[in-house]
């Protein structure tokens, strides 16, 4: 836990970083008329030492879907969140990023104004 202003550790920044690619990431490829089967195979992956966590409905990884997935379509108008817990079980700490996206035209745009931690992203 950070307090105050108290610099990150390593192992903190890692966390962050490794949360922030993966909502970037997945943001990027969201786009109208895009199926949840499609948006699964080519999501980010990640870290199998993250896999633990996971919040319903969700696109899951190609492995899971026969088992817990669902078809749909992603559409313009559409708001859902992107996000990822990134710690392991059992571990000290982790982090949570969360994206609150609306689906367009032309992709995504958050709905969210806070921005991410540069400190955490250096």
């Amino acid at each position: 836990m950070i307090v105050g202003n108290a610099p990150p550790t390593a192992s903190q920044k890692q966390l962050y970083q490794i949360a922030y690619e993966h909502i970037i990431t997945n943001m990027e490829l969201i786009e109208a008329g895009m199926s949840f089967t499609e948006m699964t195979n080519s999501a980010h992956r990640l870290p199998e030492a993250y896999w633990l966590y996971d919040e319903n409905p969700s696109v899951r990884y190609p492995e899971d879907v026969e088992a817990h997935g669902y078809g749909g379509v992603f559409e313009v108008g559409m708001t859902l969140s992107v996000e990822a817990y990134v710690g392991v079980f059992d571990g000290h700490e982790g982090v949570k990023l969360e994206e609150q996206i609306v689906v367009t035209d032309n992709g995504v745009v958050p709905l969210s104004s806070y921005r991410y931690e540069a400190a955490m992203l250096a």
